[in-house]
């Protein structure tokens, strides 16, 4: 018996509290209402970005071999010729010498050949050989003399490949991932980079704006997009912990072409990053601030949506309410929709509880404030053990 008596005091507090929750009409019906008016706001624009810095360089040997020395690690600020890794130079070595031995077998034939090419041009003045014997030696030396320019060519090939054994960065900035250790076989068709040298003293921020948007935003601007583009606001960053970086940010591009899949089209705004606290790679939201007129602001309690339209509820002559189409800002703050048609400045709207409404239905007006001290005083009432009987 005294379980049942529990389970049916449970019964009328949930149904105690349902009813008092915010938005719930009271037993007097009376719902909370505000008088609208015209105003101006100044709102953010959230798009997903992407972080890049401005120089994402990958680092690829020019030849094959072994790693044998790796001078720098993750994360590390590395400067323009300092060296990263050195791989195995042993063969190189050897191409190198071979090389410079094959210039001198080269060279010393021609001094062979031209003694030869003298002592013909002596016989034929003359006349003791012939024209032909006299120009198949010229002939000779030039082609002794072609094989030591290929000699010296394969020599400096030899020379850039020994070179190439010591990897330097070609560029300011902050080492990637190392995914390759003291001892792999690396080379210039490997399908990873040895790693990735970031210039991040400033980044790009690259975020899509819908081709809607761009098409107001250029309307709004006598020079088109390019003037639009020029004459916007500093941008903030949201990171991904939900911070805002410290620091504004500049849109300085715009894609030329708009993505068919998306409609979207892609732009770039420009950070500093001095305490190198953006990476490349990351990712975040950029806020893109904007300036609304002539607008009335609206709990977003007190929309509806139906069908992708949005409605509010008016109370008319008799406390009688009415449901109301509206048309609103694309952009809000999370808590207030921007109502650019629908209401007129004076208006009353119901603001909390409009689930329970219904067209020509009669309601008690009262303030936000008289609705939140009657919810204060039913939940004193429930703690109390004042039940609703």
């Amino acid at each position: 018996m005294r379980r049942f008596a529990y389970l049916a005091l449970g019964i009328i507090l949930f149904a105690s509290c349902s009813k008092k929750q915010q938005g719930m009409p009271d037993a007097d019906n009376s719902y909370a209402v505000e008088t609208v008016n015209t105003s101006s706001a100044d709102l953010n624009t959230t798009y997903p970005a992407t972080i890049k810095g401005i120089q994402d360089i990958e680092i690829r040997p020019r030849i094959s071999g072994n790693i044998t020395q790796i001078y720098v690690a993750e994360g590390q600020t590395v400067h323009r010729g300092q060296t990263l890794f050195t791989m195995d130079s042993e063969q190189y070595v050897a191409a190198v010498r071979a090389a410079e031995a094959q210039i001198k077998v080269c060279q010393a034939n021609i001094s062979t050949q031209r003694l030869t090419v003298a002592n013909q041009r002596l016989l034929h003045s003359k006349q003791i050989i012939s024209d032909y014997a006299m120009k198949s030696a010229e002939n000779q030396l030039q082609a002794l003399q072609a094989q030591l320019a290929s000699a010296q060519a394969q020599l400096a090939g030899a020379r850039d490949n020994l070179k190439w054994c010591t990897v330097s960065s070609p560029a300011d900035g902050v080492i990637g991932l190392l995914p390759y250790k003291v001892g792999a076989l690396v080379g210039p068709s490997m399908t990873e980079a040895f790693t990735t040298v970031s210039d991040i003293e400033r980044v790009h921020v690259y975020f899509s704006m819908t081709e809607k948007q761009l098409l107001a935003m250029a309307r709004t601007s006598n020079g088109g997009v390019k003037a639009a583009i020029k004459n916007m606001p500093a941008v903030r960053l949201k990171l991904a912990d939900g911070t805002i970086y410290d620091e504004t940010g500049t849109v300085d591009a715009i894609s030329g072409v708009i993505n068919q899949s998306t409609g979207a089209v892609q732009m770039r705004a420009t950070f500093s990053n001095s305490r190198h606290l953006l990476h490349s790679g990351g990712t975040g939201n950029i806020l893109l601030p904007t300036i609304v007129s002539n607008v009335i602001r609206v709990p977003q309690a007190a929309v509806t949506e139906i069908q992708d339209k949005k409605f509010v509820y008016i109370v008319g002559t008799q406390n009688k309410v009415k449901s109301t189409e509206v048309t609103i800002e694309e952009q809000n703050d999370g808590t207030y929709y921007y109502v650019t048609s629908g209401l007129k400045a004076g208006d009353r709207i119901v603001i909390e509880g409009i689930q329970n409404l219904k067209n020509d239905m009669e309601i008690k007006p009262i303030t936000s404030q008289q609705a939140a001290e009657k919810r204060a005083q039913a939940a004193k009432d429930i703690k109390d053990g004042k039940l609703p009987f």
